[in-house]
């Protein structure tokens, strides 16, 4: 593992592993607030957040961790099926 990633679990908001899904998609700070309906500045703080949560130094080391720890889904890679909600 790359020094500097959380090789630890970390707490995350449901809005901060929203922001990391869309980071990984490739997703510009600005692309993801038009998406969310906030503002940029709230996507830099989010960012901002995560990358001290996830104890990672830019958005590349941050998808790396994401993959890591199963927080997202690229291409069928460390994808697992969701539950049917009729169920």
């Amino acid at each position: 593992m790359a020094s500097g990633e959380s090789q630890t679990p970390v707490t995350l908001s449901d809005r901060e592993l929203q922001i990391i899904d869309l980071v990984a998609a490739g997703l510009t700070n600005q692309e993801i607030a038009v998406k969310l309906e906030i503002s940029k500045r709230t996507v830099d703080n989010h960012i901002s957040n995560i990358l001290t949560k996830t104890q990672t130094e830019n958005r590349v080391a941050l998808v790396r961790w994401a993959l890591q720890w199963g927080k997202v889904c690229l291409n069928d890679v460390n994808c697992c099926p969701l539950p049917n909600q009729s169920d």
